[in-house]
């Protein structure tokens, strides 16, 4: 298992290869969710080589957006499948990133421990101070795909997103949590006001 080969291929591809519409699934999301995996991977008491296979899995999550924009986790097992076993991944453990980049498919569904570290670093922004810049970008990506229009509709998906989202680690239950409430806060506060306002 050549984990940095793989880690420079695919880094290589999504640098070159990512349509610049996509503000939010980009570059600097798969850097993100790959440097959070590895805080979460020690906080959790991750074995090293499974911290290798999950890391593995964050860069290649969101790959298939280098094919389309829908159904890119499936895509991105393929992309995976083809280039690990090149980089001397063997089948089952090519299978075990390929069940960690499924399990973040929306609405998120790990299965294992390895599976809920990779969800909460996917979407571990919904609890930092950052939530509103990368929010923001994935704002712009829906317009750009005329997903939705309106900061409104967008603050409401918002609620109706955190409202329901959970964190799977500890971890992420301990340091995210108490952020992500009171963004839900605010973002209910902003509609409310909204609603007065228009």
């Amino acid at each position: 298992m050549n984990y940095h080969a793989a880690k420079a291929y695919i880094l290589h591809r999504l640098k070159h290869g990512l349509s610049k519409r996509l503000t939010y699934h980009s570059l600097y999301h798969t850097l993100d969710v790959l440097h959070v995996t590895g805080e979460l991977c020690q906080l959790e008491n991750i074995t090293p080589y499974d911290t290798l296979l999950l890391k593995t899995a964050a860069l290649y999550h969101d790959s298939g957006f280098l094919i389309h924009n829908k159904n890119h986790e499936e895509l991105g097992c393929g992309i995976a499948r083809e280039a690990l076993t090149r980089f001397g991944y063997e089948p089952h453990e090519i299978e075990r990133v390929c069940g960690m980049i499924m399990a973040t498919k929306i609405p998120q569904s790990p299965q294992n421990k390895l599976e809920e570290i990779i969800c909460d670093a996917d979407l571990d922004y919904l609890g930092r101070d950052d939530f509103k810049r990368i929010g923001n970008t994935l704002f712009q990506e829906l317009r750009t795909y005329h997903v939705l229009d309106t900061e409104l509709d967008w603050n409401k998906l918002q609620i109706q997103f955190l409202s329901k989202h959970a964190f799977f680690t500890t971890t992420n239950k301990l340091r995210r949590d108490t952020q992500k409430q009171t963004h839900l806060v605010g973002l209910e506060q902003w509609v409310a006001e909204y609603g007065i306002n228009s």
